[in-house]
């Protein structure tokens, strides 16, 4: 389990407090709290806040969390999905109560509760078709109609759902609806469908079903069932507190949780819809669910995120009942922070260019010793081989450069990071005119200290041994789009799509030490950003690595 990020002096949030005087007065004897998600997709950042909040608030108050699957769709939902979404749960370091939870699990006990409403003459089977129901329900300003099925006896309604039961309608012929209030205000509460015919497999219950209960009636149904103290949910399904409500009041129910609404997680350059996410995966635009471009908690965890920085990052967003859109560059924040104190370093050239240093022996190679972390002991350190020839990459090097240009120049030094001080004397070039060679020479006994004549470096680079590296292939990746409200106002989002999300390089070289990385190991490439192994395509013979999150943020310049 995850530590406990709560501070002892950081003000309760406002479902902390609720808790808080739940148990002082004695309305609630143990909190027990619920995951729900509809496996109809994998798990994204937003979903990340509500494991948070749902797994944290259970081990702050020392109670206990369920993970229940809402599966009454089986149209859109899949087993790929439920064992994605119990392995991100997992990875963010949290373990829900007893055994994974199916709403399907209640299927008989929904249809049972389903009969005792049509008996207390409280529902009934309506013949409308979706437009027409549409239609009776009227608008904002428009009372609804009774539908013309409303006053079916309840012999007729007991008959017709037994038929709809047994797969004796056909799909839409009918629907189960319960009898609330055609006038009402919200709308959600106009006599609202519990039981629609679907003639599909269920991924869970097989062939027994042609029924499915809707979610409005089965989610707190669920609670009740389980004895949920506290039915978190995001804001959108604030008006559908009535229903809830209504169903827990009118139903014989073990126990009578209440719901709670907070603010979903919205981020800027961010696509969250299930839906949308769907399409980008459906249309190739990404490759698969877990493409680090995307929001998904598998795509960050391929791309190099750590659970330790969701955590923080939810945990930074707060838990409030107002709407709003948070910074990407908090989530960057949150990530940078962890691998910079975490992370070991390595060095990796991703644009080679030989460097042949003349002055030193051809038959000569030293192991230079650098720390596996600056300010981390416990890291331990690596070695780096060092020869006559060396790989820095082509931006560190030019011919003629100004005062700002801190890297090698012909003339001037520089310091190789943990090895020698070298001056570059030469480049040479193919015949149109690429430098594809330095020639330079290393200023003696500067391993570790200045040079005796007092001439000191002009900056560092990094190098590795042109003979003793590996070979890697590095995917840069950067925001998915380049508007920071994708889909706001009717946009297409397609349209906003980064054409530059995505750079691989090839032919890059790393230091003799990458070829044990794990995908475990997360890595600040020195002077470049933070990386790790791809657990997709990498493999001993190929070593890929993705870039997490670059060393600062870039985007402000950009913009």
């Amino acid at each position: 389990m995850p530590e406990n990020n709560k501070s002892n002096d950081k003000p309760l949030n406002f479902i902390e407090k609720i808790i808080t005087n739940d148990l002082a007065k004695g309305a609630v004897n143990k909190i027990t709290t619920r995951f729900p998600p509809e496996p109809n997709g994998y798990l994204h950042i937003g979903h990340a806040k509500s494991i948070c909040l749902n797994f944290g608030l259970a081990k702050q108050f020392g109670g206990t969390c369920h993970l229940r699957f809402d599966d009454t769709n089986p149209a859109k939902e899949e087993v790929e999905y439920v064992d994605s979404i119990k392995e991100d749960i997992h990875w963010l370091g949290f373990e829900w109560d007893g055994e994974v939870r199916f709403t399907s699990d209640y299927f008989d006990q929904l249809y049972d509760w389903a009969i005792f409403l049509i008996k207390e003459n409280k529902a009934y089977v309506c013949d409308l078709n979706q437009e027409e129901m549409r239609q009776y329900r009227g608008n904002l300003t428009q009372a609804g109609q009774d539908s013309p099925y409303r006053s079916r006896s309840v012999e007729e309604n007991l008959a017709l759902f037994e038929k709809m039961r047994l797969g004796e309608l056909e799909e839409g012929a009918c629907s189960l609806r319960v009898k609330i209030d055609m006038s009402h205000p919200n709308m959600q509460m106009r006599d609202p469908v519990i039981y629609r015919i679907k003639k599909m497999a269920h991924h869970q219950t097989g062939d027994k079903w042609c029924i499915y209960p809707s979610y409005d009636y089965a989610h707190g149904q669920g609670d009740a069932i389980e004895g949920i103290s506290h039915s978190i949910c995001t804001l959108e399904f604030e008006e559908h507190r009535p229903v809830y409500d209504w169903f827990i009041n009118n139903l014989p129910v073990p126990s009578t949780p209440h719901q709670y609404e907070f603010s979903r997680l919205n981020v800027n350059y961010t696509i969250t819809s299930k839906r949308k996410l769907k399409l980008l995966v459906d249309e190739k635009h990404v490759d698969g669910w877990d493409d680090p471009r995307l929001p998904t908690i598998s795509g960050m965890r391929r791309r190099g995120f750590t659970p330790k920085s969701i955590r923080q990052f939810c945990d930074m967003a707060g838990v409030t009942r107002v709407d709003g859109v948070v910074d990407v560059s908090m989530l960057e924040y949150a990530i940078r922070n962890d691998l910079n104190e975490n992370a070991q370093r390595a060095m990796c050239v991703l644009h080679p260019l030989k460097v042949i240093l003349t002055n030193y022996p051809d038959d000569k190679k030293e192991q230079m010793i650098a720390p596996s972390h600056p300010n981390r002991d416990d890291l331990g350190t690596r070695t780096l081989p060092f020869s006559r020839e060396i790989l820095i990459d082509q931006d560190d090097f030019r011919e003629v450069a100004n005062k700002k240009y801190k890297r090698l120049v012909i003339g001037k030094r520089v310091r190789l990071r943990n090895s020698y001080i070298i001056e570059a004397d030469a480049a040479i070039k193919d015949d149109d005119g690429n430098i594809i060679e330095v020639h330079a020479r290393i200023i003696e006994d500067t391993v570790g200290k200045n040079p005796a004549d007092g001439i000191k470096a002009k900056g560092v680079i990094h190098w590795v041994c042109a003979t003793d590296h590996i070979d890697c292939e590095v995917r840069l990746y950067d925001r998915l789009f380049t508007e920071e409200a994708p889909d706001a106002a009717g946009k297409d989002f397609l349209d906003s799509i980064n054409p530059n999300s995505l750079e691989v390089l090839t032919g890059c070289k790393g230091e003799i030490g990458l070829k044990n990385a794990t995908v475990k190991d997360h890595y600040q490439f020195e002077r470049e950003g933070y990386f790790i192994l791809d657990t997709k395509y990498s493999s001993d013979e190929r070593k890929i690595f993705n870039r997490t999150i670059g060393l600062r943020d870039t985007w402000e310049r950009k913009a």
